[in-house]
């Protein structure tokens, strides 16, 4: 449920639901919202599940049982996987150490069961886990003004220079965490955190208050991230193998072993995958699933597309076979038909920054 919904539905606010929380579709012209991250500044209500971690294990108990370090130091993250025991992804994550607790931000739908599994887990750690998504709301702010828009309004502290790295300080009355994101729009990205008592007030601050910042919904994000090359677990990630999906930045491939699995090691060792995430330019715009040609042969299928205002026209991610040519005439079907669809290396977009998240293989 979006924290703030009588605030969006004065905006105008059209609904949608992803992972079984309500969030903002869009607010009437998708397109406009878009142009705003990319010329100025847009604020997105995220629709994370929230973990928290608490004890004197919780570093080490975390860090065994995801990809990637934990950060040990106050004030820092690091963005990671859960792995099932075939090496295929359970979940992403965002892991942020806050001193006496650590903060993940999941899919809304997996935070609750990570939550019981981790917790079922637990022997003689000193470690206590729970959900706090309702405890929570995290808006994100995006584009080449970010920076200036979070810097106006925020008390106490400059923002922070490092991606997955925060500071702490107050926006009005309200105290408030912000964190530099890992540029999942391919622009400068904070993300600011809040109790839920104090949503109303700190959207109002960070949308009114010092230079604007227009409202966005999930239909401007997934355009946004696509253009920026940024995998989202919904659609390109889960139950995928890290190799094919390119997200090296989330394995520590030094780490053992975790919770009765091997880590990463494992999908190090599985060498070249047989499949790899790729961009498309497309004619037409396809369906998430359509088939992917190369000749008369099928060589994979589109994980999602959207018209893009930036490149102006449709684009898509596609995992297709390892080997195909980056020169290769592929189509994508679309009603029936095959239609030309041109391979592009990522990202479509170049802005202010860099998304972290880009495929690399």
């Amino acid at each position: 449920m979006t924290v703030i919904g009588s605030v969006h539905e004065q905006h105008g606010a059209v609904f949608d639901e992803r992972g079984g929380r309500r969030v903002v579709r869009n607010f009437g012209r998708p397109e406009r919202e878009h142009r705003a991250v990319r010329n100025v500044v847009g604020l997105i209500e995220m629709a994370y599940g929230v973990v928290v971690v608490e004890g004197a294990d919780r570093v080490d108990y975390v860090d065994n049982v995801v990809s990637n370090r934990v950060p040990a130091a106050d004030g820092e993250g690091t963005y990671a996987l859960v792995l099932d025991p075939q090496g295929g992804v359970e979940t992403d994550m965002y892991v942020y150490n806050a001193g006496e607790r650590l903060l993940l931000f999941t899919p809304p739908q997996r935070a609750a069961e990570l939550a019981e599994d981790w917790s079922e887990k637990v022997f003689i750690e000193d470690v206590e886990i729970r959900e706090a998504t309702d405890d929570f709301a995290v808006f994100g702010v995006h584009g080449p003004k970010a920076t200036e828009k979070v810097a106006s309004v925020l008390n106490g502290s400059s923002t922070p220079d490092e991606q997955l790295t925060f500071v702490r300080g107050s926006m009005g009355d309200a105290g408030v965490t912000v964190l530099r994101t890992d540029a999942p729009t391919g622009d400068e990205g904070y993300e600011i955190v809040c109790a839920a008592d104090d949503a109303d007030h700190v959207y109002d601050t960070l949308e009114t208050q010092g230079m604007n910042a227009a409202p966005v919904g999930y239909d401007a994000w997934d355009a946004l991230t696509l253009e920026a090359g940024t995998p989202l677990f919904e659609t390109e990630l889960d139950g995928q193998i890290p190799n094919v999906v390119g997200v090296r930045n989330a394995l520590d491939f030094e780490k053992g072993c975790y919770v009765g699995q091997e880590v990463v090691s494992r999908v190090e060792n599985r060498g070249q995958p047989s499949r790899r995430l790729v961009g498309l330019a497309c004619d037409q715009l396809p369906e998430s699933g359509a088939a992917v040609f190369d000749g008369d042969s099928a060589i994979g299928e589109v994980t999602r597309a959207v018209e893009s205002p930036t490149v102006g026209g449709p684009i898509a991610f596609a995992l297709v076979e390892f080997g195909v040519d980056a020169d290769a005439e592929l189509t994508v079907r679309v009603d029936g038909e095959e239609v030309p669809a041109e391979p592009v290396e990522l990202p479509f977009y170049e802005g202010t920054d860099r998304s972290a998240r880009l495929p690399t293989y």
